[in-house]
This record gives C-alpha cells, sequence and structure tokens, in this order.
C-alpha cells in the first residue's frame, strides 16, 4: 500500500485552496449522467500520504471488487485501518440519474484532511467514479469538483449484460434503469491499458434483441465528468 489505499485518485476540476483540516464541512454528490446509476459510496476523510488508487497502475483487488461489483467492503477495511472518518452509502440506496445527496462530516480532533469518494457506474463492466485524496479547504465557503470515471482495467468492457459482479466474473450485474437489451455478442476486448485509466465511456447501440452490446447508446452513454462533489465549510 504505499501509504496508498490501492484503490481510487481523483480528478478534480477544481482545486481547493491549500488547508490543515476542515473540523465540519457538508458534502453534497450529484449524479451528473443521463441514464447511470451509482452504487453506494464510499466517502472517507484520512490522513495525508494515503490514496485509494494510482492511475498508470494496476488495481488493487479492493478496488477491483467495488469497480466490477459495487462492494465497498475491502475499501472500508483499508480507510478504517487508516483511522479514517466514515460515510458509508449516504444514498442509502442508488444514486439515480440527477439525483444527488448530502451529508456532514466532522474530523474533529483527527488528521483526517485527505477527502477521497468512490462509486461503480451501473450498468459498466468496471467503470467508477473516483475522488482521491484531494485536499480538504478549511476556509468558509462552497468548493466545487467534478469527477470523471476511472476504468480499473480488470475487465474487457464487453456491455453484456450477464448478472457478472463478481471479480473476474466477465459482463456487467444489472441495468437499475431496466433499459438495457439483451443477447449482444460483445462491444470491446480486454483492455489494451490494464492499469487505472480514464474511461472511455460506453458505446452501446440501438438494437435490443442482438447487436454488439446490450447497452443502448440513446440512454446509456455518457461523457465525463458524472458525478459532482461539492463542499461547503461550515
Amino acid at each position: 500500500m504505499k501509504k496508498t489505499l490501492c484503490a481510487a485518485v481523483l480528478a478534480a476540476s477544481f482545486a481547493a485552496s491549500p488547508a490543515a483540516n476542515a473540523v465540519d464541512f457538508d458534502v453534497r454528490i450529484t449524479n451528473l449522467t443521463n441514464g447511470i446509476y451509482f452504487t453506494p459510496f464510499l466517502v472517507a476523510a484520512h490522513p495525508a500520504g494515503n490514496s485509494l488508487f494510482v492511475t498508470g497502475q494496476p488495481a488493487s483487488a479492493n478496488l477491483q471488487a467495488m469497480a466490477e461489483g459495487g462492494s465497498i467492503a475491502g475499501l472500508v477495511a483499508d480507510v478504517t485501518a487508516l483511522g479514517a472518518t466514515i460515510v458509508e452509502n449516504p444514498a442509502a440506496e442508488l444514486l439515480a440519474p440527477g439525483s444527488n445527496t448530502t451529508f456532514n462530516i466532522n474530523t474533529d480532533g483527527t488528521s483526517n484532511d485527505r477527502l477521497s469518494i468512490v462509486s461503480m457506474l451501473l450498468p459498466t463492466n468496471d467503470a467508477f467514479a473516483g475522488m482521491n485524496a484531494v485536499e480538504i479547504p478549511t476556509d468558509p465557503g462552497t468548493y466545487i469538483f467534478n469527477i470523471p470515471a476511472y476504468d480499473a482495467g480488470t475487465e474487457a468492457n464487453d456491455e453484456l449484460l450477464t448478472g457478472g459482479g463478481a471479480p473476474g466474473a466477465p459482463g456487467m450485474p444489472a441495468d437499475p434503469g431496466g433499459l438495457a437489451g439483451a443477447n449482444g455478442t460483445g462491444a470491446a476486448a480486454a483492455d489494451a491499458n490494464p492499469t487505472v485509466h480514464i474511461h472511455r465511456g460506453s458505446l452501446g447501440d440501438t438494437d435490443a434483441v442482438a447487436g454488439n452490446s446490450d447497452l443502448d447508446s440513446r440512454v446509456h452513454r455518457w461523457l465525463n465528468p458524472v458525478i459532482r462533489v461539492t463542499i461547503t465549510v461550515n
């Protein structure tokens, strides 16, 4: 772990100003997509020098479990070992397109001055939104971060709805919106880049009973950013 939680470095379009440790702040996560749902989020305020993943490096087993099947249990154990301040599944369910969830974090008495957030995109093979070790601002105010999706690099993006979700099991777990097709032949082979990298988005097609993909390009197509994280320091 290289002081690295090996599971998520986040790209923020707006960098917070240098700060020590925000004691009390609100976080709002907004789904910016048209047809993508997000599995239960892991939100962790943790000490500097740690990260959940590193782009250009292979995903950890715990990151893979989250990116392919939405399981955050392994990553929760990782950040718990750091003494992190943790919020699990703040939306209390899948975060639907256009929806948001807001919650409070208080890091008083800790050295937890970095914020990481991860969640799998459904329906995808191994795409996840990742905000990784961003410095938490301390000056009162509102700070906005637009977050892209990453490809864990652990599974081919075949875009086939097979119920897969266990690490190493091919295919996508589910389409919560119920708008996917079936009987696709496979949209893509194994990733040319087997490390964590920016996701190139879903392809889909318009054939609900055959074609290459089980995804509908008119519904499931998405581009970055996929979520917005708004931090309000009180």
